[in-house]
Formats: structure tokens, C-alpha cells, sequence
């Protein structure tokens, strides 16, 4: 289980440097043994019935984060631009740049107006951006455009206030944008999907979308550098999102590396005094689940701590990083709280 232990060392150090075996994690990662491919379910869904179009190779093996190593600080207790609890962050690897999501100061739950703050790795703000009408916020994808940060969100919201569909646009401090904007390119809807999610692979390149139809949440997984305005390209892998226990555990975001998307469940200690948040890694190939449902102990004495989102990222020294979102703080003053596991077996 997780060591909610703060570091001495620089955060700036800790982000570029890769704590001194970033070198090693990425000869590893280049390797990629990974686990054996369950090669019978390769390319089906849940129900054992082969996907169309979805090639069983197109996400190859690849090592996977280690759940149960202890997670390590980024920062503790950072304010966002509003006050509000953070739903979801994202990284651009090209540019460094850290963005979070919130809903913004005095909306509606299911109006889908968010907030994004862009900070500095050591938690300063340094920019702003506001969404109306776009979704909850559960996760969102970053990459570059040369120096330009372009986010990709859920955009249309509900009624229950989540995304009908995805969009990509460039961040730019101090702008609003509406889900009608003329700066938003849009992208094609998940055939049979009535609400939309993502996040990035930054390492590998890769689109996970999140998914809803009648039948329960799914994973789509498609080549980021295919995607454009008109076609999301070949899908290269589709599963269904695996049961994580009964009732159902509160799901609070997901991150994807090489073959696994991971997840994040749990809530806040105002809701269970017991913690309950754990991390889950699922096979993009087969939908099963490859380790967990694990307890993290990450920022453990944390006040009020939920859990809010999940990121990869991949220092400059080419170390890779899981990283758990935690929400903290009293109403009115909710923090910002990251931690990272850079295990790879």
C-alpha cells in the first residue's frame, strides 16, 4: 500500500531530474516484457465476442505501474483559481506544463462550466481559462502544438452534466469559451455513445476514450496523431469497463500507459471516515482487470481527501509517473493535491 511520505527534495528536481533512475525506467520501458498477452481474449469485449475492426496487436505488451509501491509527493494544499474541488489534470510532456479542472465558482453541477487553472510544477498559478457548457470534468487530455498547449475536453453537456461528445481547442489564459465557440474543433462521436470522456497517453500517443452506451461504460482506445476534426481514425482497441465490486465504488478518474488504463475510485473522508480510494489497472487488450482494486494511502492525513483524477507523465530525464489527484480542504477553500508512482515492472 502507499506511504503518504512528503519529499525533501526540489519539486522542480524531482520533475526533470526523475529522482535519479529515470535512465533506468526508460532502457525498462523500452524493453517492454510486460505481462503475457491473455491472447484467447485478445480484441473481444466483455461478453467473450470479438470487436470489428479492433486489431488484437494494435496495443502491443507493455510493463505497467506497480500499485502497490509507496506514492510520492508533487505538492500538498495548492489553490487553484477557484474554490471549488478539482475534478481532473493533465499534462503537456512537450511544454511541462500542468493544467487542472474544476467547476467554476457559483454554477450549477450539471451546467458543465468548468475552470482550468494552469501551474508550475511547484503549484503557482499561472494562468486561467473558463468552459461553459462543456461537461464534469472527470478527466481531460493535453498535448503540443509547438509552444501551444491544445486541451481536449468533453464539450455539450446534459442533463446530467456530462459531455455528449469531444472537442480539442488551444489554451489560452484569461479566455471563455462556449460549447458553440468558433475556436473549438470537434470530434466524431463514439458510434452507439451517449457521453464522452478522454485522456491521453502521453508516452505511446495514444486517445482513450471513456465512453457510455446502454450497456454500461467502455474504453476506446485510437492513435492520437490520426485523430482530426473529421475521423478518429482505426480503433485500436475497445473494452468494456471491467466490475470493481458491489455496490459500485464512486469512480473519480483514469490515466492511461502502454497496454493498461488505470482507475481511480473512492470518496472523500466526509463521505466514508473509513478510506476507501483505490487504484486499478485494466488490460486495454482483454478488459480485465491486471492488478487491484489496491487501497492508496497517498496524502492519507490529508483533510477531507478525495479523490479527483489521475495523469501519466514522463520527466525529462525519461522517468515515467502514475499520478493520483486528491482534493483537500474545507468548503469554500478546496486545495489541490498531487502525488506519483514511478515503479515499472
Amino acid at each position: 500500500m502507499d506511504d503518504d511520505r512528503t519529499r525533501e527534495f526540489s519539486r522542480r528536481t524531482l520533475f526533470l531530474a526523475g529522482g535519479g533512475i529515470g535512465v533506468a525506467a526508460l532502457l525498462g520501458s523500452l524493453a517492454a516484457p510486460g505481462a503475457a498477452a491473455d491472447a484467447d481474449a485478445a480484441g473481444m469485449d466483455a461478453a467473450g465476442m470479438r470487436l470489428a475492426g479492433v486489431d488484437p496487436a494494435a496495443v502491443p505488451a507493455s510493463r505497467r505501474f506497480d500499485l502497490t509501491q509507496p506514492s510520492h509527493d508533487l505538492f500538498r494544499h495548492v489553490r487553484l483559481h477557484n474554490r471549488t474541488v478539482q475534478q481532473s489534470f493533465a499534462f503537456d510532456n512537450v511544454n511541462r506544463r500542468l493544467f487542472v479542472a474544476q467547476r467554476r465558482d457559483g454554477s450549477a453541477s450539471g451546467a458543465g462550466s468548468l475552470c482550468i487553472s494552469r501551474l508550475d510544477f511547484s503549484g503557482r498559478l499561472l494562468g486561467h481559462m473558463y468552459l461553459t457548457g462543456f461537461g464534469h470534468g472527470v478527466s481531460f487530455g493535453v498535448d503540443a502544438s509547438g509552444t501551444t498547449s491544445r486541451l481536449w475536453t468533453e464539450i455539450e453537456a446534459n442533463g446530467n452534466g456530462y459531455g455528449r461528445r469531444l472537442a480539442r481547442f488551444d489554451f489560452v489564459s484569461g479566455r471563455t469559451l462556449t460549447n458553440s465557440s468558433s475556436h473549438l474543433t470537434r470530434l466524431p462521436a463514439v458510434a452507439g455513445a451517449s457521453e464522452h470522456t478522454c485522456t491521453i497517453d502521453p508516452v505511446h500517443r495514444r486517445l482513450i476514450i471513456r465512453y457510455h452506451t446502454s450497456a454500461g461504460k467502455r474504453f476506446a482506445v485510437y492513435a492520437l496523431d490520426q485523430v482530426t476534426g473529421s475521423t478518429l481514425g482505426p480503433k485500436l482497441a475497445d473494452v468494456a469497463q471491467p466490475s470493481l465490486g458491489s455496490p459500485a465504488p464512486v469512480f473519480q478518474g483514469y490515466a492511461a500507459y502502454g497496454r493498461y488504463v488505470y482507475l481511480l475510485t473512492g470518496t472523500s473522508y466526509a463521505d466514508s471516515p473509513t478510506l476507501n480510494s483505490r487504484v486499478t489497472s485494466v488490460d486495454l487488450q482483454t478488459g480485465a482487470i491486471r492488478q487491484g482494486p489496491v487501497i492508496t494511502r497517498a496524502g492519507s492525513t490529508l483533510s477531507f481527501r478525495e479523490p479527483e483524477g489521475m495523469g501519466v507523465y514522463r520527466t525529462a530525464a525519461g522517468q515515467d509517473r502514475l499520478f493520483l489527484g486528491f482534493a483537500s480542504g474545507a468548503t469554500g477553500d478546496r486545495r489541490s493535491n498531487l502525488f506519483y508512482k514511478n515503479v515499472l515492472i
